[in-house]
């Protein structure tokens, strides 16, 4: 590319520079007091510069492109259409769903936000992440996470300044967060189906530029996410952005053009006969092929390291950057980060699968990359259900070396957002998605889940209690394990979403946390967990050294009793590891013991 794009200051000016190689003209619309002026833009190479007299912080703008409408053909150029820039850091507004964003000849400009000229900033150098492999990472909706609790001032609910109030601060510290993973928080647009049935996307999964924060979750902007960070950073939690670079919400052929679509839709991947490539499942897949693309996804990683300092990422969907068209460890794009001096040392998670063929890539990351592992979530699960393998829970208690080898670099969770809450998990056998208006089509059908005699709710006290110890189990479990762990907000203290697997339309206050009703004895439970995994942390970031594994009556295991179906619980004794540490696994007693 010739020339740095976005927006910014430069000296007595305001640059402006947009990549189009197709368009045949590009105008820059500036917005003041509800009216626009339009200012043609001079092409140099594949971008279009404009220059503007004064330093233009905080106006509002954006794009028009003309050339030809011929959407089969990836041409989507229309001057009606106002469009976001790509590299826009803030918003004016939130987006919402039209079905004029997608009709030719019709002017978009009352629908579509308007990006904002970013200020100078003075950008101390990033400090390092604060983060540790064996922590914990805690995931949290920004929004459900603090909408009901009573004590955060309202102004702040719902917001990313709401973490850094000290009440969720104490939260955070109570159970030991090595850092907060923050759903996203860029501005999303919702998908087509939503409005016409009164539902939203909640989870935010679905953005339509990559890094302008979301004007309703972060109303401070890029200050008042760098403001919680600071403040987060001063308790010892780390700060790490859950960031989608698979698809943009210009979604499939019907959908509507807002940005990268009426600009260069060759951004998004293509088979051989032309059609959009669907490996994320939304219609529309960026092509980490093409050096264009790339380049602003590392922009984006700056900018939230830059002005921002943020530890590091969740990659949603991660797997779609490395594909050519099939998985590869060596795409450039995981060179290009690792040779980046301000990406390299942060933390990088890799959501380690796609919806496609060919894209589950668990253990297939390059180091020092971090992956969400699902074996464990999946194979912890069906133990404590009854018909799991104990040489597998093994494998998973000792950091899954069959996967990763050597280096402990799986995420070891039991329920992240989506799918069942880990409450969820031991009180329903079946999804219950009717509320999402898909007739209980969506989400997965399979999970791994039970419900003690009961679906649902239940008043019945041995019910109860059989759902408590397996609770319980559960989370012992995750924390007595190698590797870095991840709970997600609520599940320390039962959150419920009554069944509901796939949660993303469901944003309401049946589904966001619920503070005054929950289960506190758990949530202490789950703290006590947390402070006897912090006082042998280190013993967690790497495979167990000299480890004695052992059966419940403390007799060493045999190759016989390890595959003796009868073996239903075991010991290790982690005496070489330090601090030391033993671990009991207790099937029938619903137990686990960290000592």
């Amino acid at each position: 590319m010739t020339a740095p794009l976005g927006a910014a200051r430069q000296g007595a000016t305001t640059r402006f520079a947009v990549r189009a190689p197709r368009a045949a003209a590009l105008d820059l619309c500036l917005f003041e007091a509800g009216r626009e002026s339009r200012l043609a833009m001079t092409r140099t190479g594949e971008s279009w510069i404009a220059e503007v007299p004064g330093d233009l912080s905080g106006c509002a703008y954006g794009y028009r492109a003309h050339g030809d409408w011929a959407p089969e053909q990836g041409l989507w150029f229309d001057p009606a259409k106002l469009l976001v820039d790509p590299y826009a850091e803030e918003l004016d507004r939130r987006f919402a769903q039209h079905p004029a964003l997608a009709h030719f000849g019709t002017d978009t400009a009352p629908l579509v936000p308007r990006a904002l000229v970013p200020p100078e900033r003075v950008v101390p150098a990033p400090a390092p992440a604060r983060f540790r492999r064996g922590g914990l990472i805690y995931e949290l909706n920004v929004r459900g996470f603090s909408m009901l609790r009573e004590d955060v001032p309202e102004a702040l609910r719902g917001t990313v300044a709401a973490l850094a109030h000290p009440a969720l601060i104490a939260h955070f510290r109570k159970l030991r967060v090595t850092a907060v993973e923050l759903m996203p928080i860029v501005a999303w647009i919702d998908e087509r189906h939503l409005p016409p049935m009164g539902l939203r996307n909640y989870w935010g999964y679905n953005p339509a530029v990559p890094m302008a924060l979301d004007p309703g979750l972060c109303p401070g902007g890029v200050g008042e996410l760098r403001d919680t960070v600071a403040a987060l950073h001063a308790a010892g939690i780390g700060v790490i952005l859950d960031i989608v670079l698979n698809h943009t919400g210009e979604s499939d052929i019907a959908g509507g053009v807002l940005s990268l679509r009426g600009l260069d839709d060759r951004a998004y991947a293509r088979d051989a006969a032309g059609k959009l490539v669907n490996h994320s499942g939304c219609g529309n897949t960026l092509d980490f092929g093409q050096p264009a693309v790339r380049e602003l996804a590392l922009a984006t990683l700056r900018h939230f390291v830059r002005h921002c300092g943020v530890d590091g990422f969740r990659f949603d969907l991660a797997t779609i950057m490395a594909r050519t068209p099939d998985f590869d460890a060596r795409a450039p794009i995981f060179t290009e980060i690792a040779a980046d001096p301000l990406l390299a040392g942060r933390v990088l998670i890799a959501e380690p699968w796609d919806v496609w063929p060919g894209g589950y890539g668990v253990g297939r990351f390059p180091s020092p990359w971090l992956e969400w592992n699902d074996h464990f979530r999946d194979d912890v699960r069906r133990f404590w259900r009854g018909d799991g393998d104990i040489r597998v829970l093994a494998t998973r208690l000792a950091g899954s070396s069959d996967l990763y080898g050597g280096e402990c670099r799986g995420v070891n969770y039991l329920a992240a957002h989506d799918g069942f809450t880990l409450a969820d998990t031991v009180a329903y056998a079946q999804r219950h998605n009717k509320a999402n208006g898909e007739d209980n089509r969506d989400g997965p059908a399979g999970s791994i889940s039970w419900n003690n005699g009961v679906e649902g709710p239940c008043d019945d006290p041995a019910v109860r209690a059989r759902r408590a110890a397996d609770l319980r189990a559960l989370l012992g479990t995750l924390f007595a394990s190698t590797g870095t762990i991840m709970l997600t907000a609520g599940d320390e203290f039962g959150r419920s979403q009554y069944g509901n697997n796939n949660a993303y339309a469901q944003d309401g206050a049946p589904f966001w946390l619920q503070w005054a009703s929950r289960d506190r004895a758990l949530e202490d439970h789950v703290a006590r967990l947390a402070a006897r995994r912090a006082e042998r942390q280190s013993a967690f970031e790497r495979l167990p050294e000299g480890a004695d594994w052992r059966d419940l009556a403390d007799a060493p295991m045999t190759e016989a009793k390890w595959h003796d179906p009868a073996t239903a619980g075991l010991r290790l004794h982690a005496r070489a590891t330090h601090p030391a540490y033993s671990l009991t696994i207790d099937r029938p007693g619903r137990r686990v013991i960290l000592e």
